[in-house]
């Protein structure tokens, strides 16, 4: 009797401590789900970039999370990625703001969901300036990007010549991946071009008796000219004037191009042999000379009505027109008067400041 009542209190012992040990388990696993799927596991006070280079594991993640300044608990943090199985984490960018939770600020970086990055393209930019500002940006050395514009397999694949590939380069701000390819950069600008320029410019291109292409490189030497926007179609009705009447386009940015830098041209640089010197040569140059923005294409593309066929800069950062080489030659003349008294203005503060400092 006493043998059965030891053997009862036993079962009835055994009984109670597992279901004992199942409460406690089920606490301890909505614990666990309830701290891997808390949506304040991670906090940013402000927006943070992540970029990965490499791949990299849960150390080297927990120190880049470290500098970019996350609030998190890092022993958690290395339980998580032990339980959702989350070891290694890919190349890209992440953008963060706020509070996350394990399961998705882990899952992002380990399948590599990446946010894309602004890449802004200027206008009227050289090919080396392009390069350098869109690597900038992205994960890519302004080499590579550089390169593409003389790879000839690739120009052919995308028929556009090296000369006339800086020109679609449409000013615009875009957003890539961080991780995209030089090729995979071109393409994505080129079908801006095509969507904003080619598809509902070209049949009024072709109607007025130009290529798409003509238009470009016309509309190039009016960006590097025009400082004020409103001067534009007027610009591109001069050169177009120029065209009409036989004359030398003789503008002076096709000079620049040809010397490979921009400065105010000297008397000899106009005599420098070279297929972009309009002085020279007669018509369009070969190709566009640096990447006009939608504005000044669609300037060029629709140019203002007048005879103007000459202008020379004015005070106003402007330009002032006429319409014969005398009103030119006094418009010049008023130019260079203007110059002469800022040069001797400076000369008289720069002879002040030294008298002061004696």
């Amino acid at each position: 009797m006493n043998l059965f009542r030891k053997f009862s209190i036993t079962k009835t012992d055994f009984i109670t401590a597992m279901l004992t040990l199942l409460v406690v388990s089920l606490l301890v696993f909505s614990t666990r789900q309830l701290r891997l799927s808390a949506n304040d596991a991670f906090r940013f006070s402000e927006p943070a970039s992540l970029q990965i280079h490499e791949t990299i594991g849960v150390s080297e993640l927990v120190d880049l999370l470290i500098v970019k300044n996350a609030e998190f608990d890092a022993s958690d943090f290395k339980w998580a990625t032990r339980l959702l199985g989350w070891r290694q984490f890919k190349v890209g960018n992440y953008e963060f703001e706020g509070e996350y939770s394990y399961e998705v600020l882990l899952s992002k970086l380990a399948l590599g969901i990446q946010d894309p990055v602004e890449i802004v393209i200027l206008p009227g930019i050289d090919q080396e300036r392009f390069s350098t500002s869109v690597s900038s940006r992205l994960k890519l050395e302004s080499e590579s990007l550089n390169a593409v514009f003389g790879d000839s397999v690739f120009l052919a694949e995308i028929g556009i010549s090296s000369e006339e590939l800086l020109g679609r380069m449409l000013p615009e701000t875009y957003r890539v991946y961080w991780t995209s390819t030089p090729k995979e950069i071109i393409r994505r600008i080129l079908k801006e071009f095509d969507d904003s320029v080619v598809e509902p410019f070209s049949d009024e291109a072709n109607d007025k008796g130009y290529t798409v292409s003509e238009i470009l490189t016309m509309a190039s030497i009016v960006e590097w000219e025009a400082k004020l926007e409103d001067e534009k179609p007027i610009i591109a009705g001069l050169y177009w004037n120029r065209i009409d009447r036989g004359m030398r386009l003789e503008a002076d940015p096709t000079v620049n191009f040809a010397l490979g830098e921009r400065r105010r041209l000297l008397f000899e640089d106009y005599k420098f042999q070279h297929p972009f010197n309009t002085y020279l040569n007669r018509g369009l140059p070969p190709a566009p000379i640096a990447n006009p923005s939608l504005s000044t294409i669609i300037a060029t593309l629709r140019p203002a009505k007048h005879d103007f066929l000459y202008m020379v800069a004015n005070p106003e950062g402007g330009h002032e027109f006429s319409r014969t080489f005398a009103e030119h030659q006094e418009a010049s003349e008023r130019w260079r008067k203007w110059l002469r008294e800022q040069y001797r203005i400076k000369r008289q503060k720069e002879r002040e400041a030294a008298q002061s400092s004696e």
